[in-house]
């Protein structure tokens, strides 16, 4: 009787582990995860954030939850399975200022946010643009492309960027 009990628990742990197995397995599938690497516009070099800013498929809502910051000043962001496209912006000197993304710099008056394909993030990996510096200086800032690695370049606000928010919040 009890080898019997004994044989019974035996095959229900073993059923227990594989479904938990399953389970993580496909909750694998459902979520993606890219590497995010934030870089000054004018010197190329890696940027630590205070936090990153993710937006998903045009929607406004952010989310710096989704990203765990590497010690290395990369995030690690993990997006839901209907996660397509994303904008990301980073915060700086451990507040709510948000750098400027080199995407849209030219564009002072009303920068517009560039959606970035995860597909294509997670196959070829993508770099923004770079429109903080000349075109021939944003070639050799440039760095190595890789699949699940997205890069983009920022800048911090200028003084006149700074009181015009200074201005409206007043």
């Amino acid at each position: 009787m009890i080898r019997k009990i004994h044989r019974v628990l035996t095959l229900l742990f073993c059923m227990a582990a594989l479904l938990s197995s399953c389970l993580s397995a496909q909750n694998a599938q459902t979520e993606k995860t890219i590497t995010i690497r934030m870089l000054d516009g004018k010197t190329g070099r890696l940027i630590a954030t205070s936090n990153f800013l993710v937006r998903i498929n045009h929607d406004q809502t952010l989310h710096a939850d989704w990203v765990v910051q590497n010690e290395d000043g990369t995030g690690k962001l993990t997006l839901p399975k209907n996660g397509s496209l994303i904008a990301v912006q980073g915060t700086y000197d451990r507040s709510e200022e948000i750098y400027v993304n080199c995407d849209s710099a030219s564009q002072k008056e009303n920068p517009i946010d560039h959606w970035y394909a995860v597909s294509e993030i997670q196959t070829t990996g993508v770099i923004a643009p770079n429109s903080c510096v000349k075109p021939s200086e944003s070639a050799k800032l440039r760095p190595v492309l890789k699949p699940g690695v997205f890069v983009f370049y920022v800048r911090k606000k200028n003084w006149r960027e700074q009181s015009d928010e200074d201005f409206v919040a007043h």
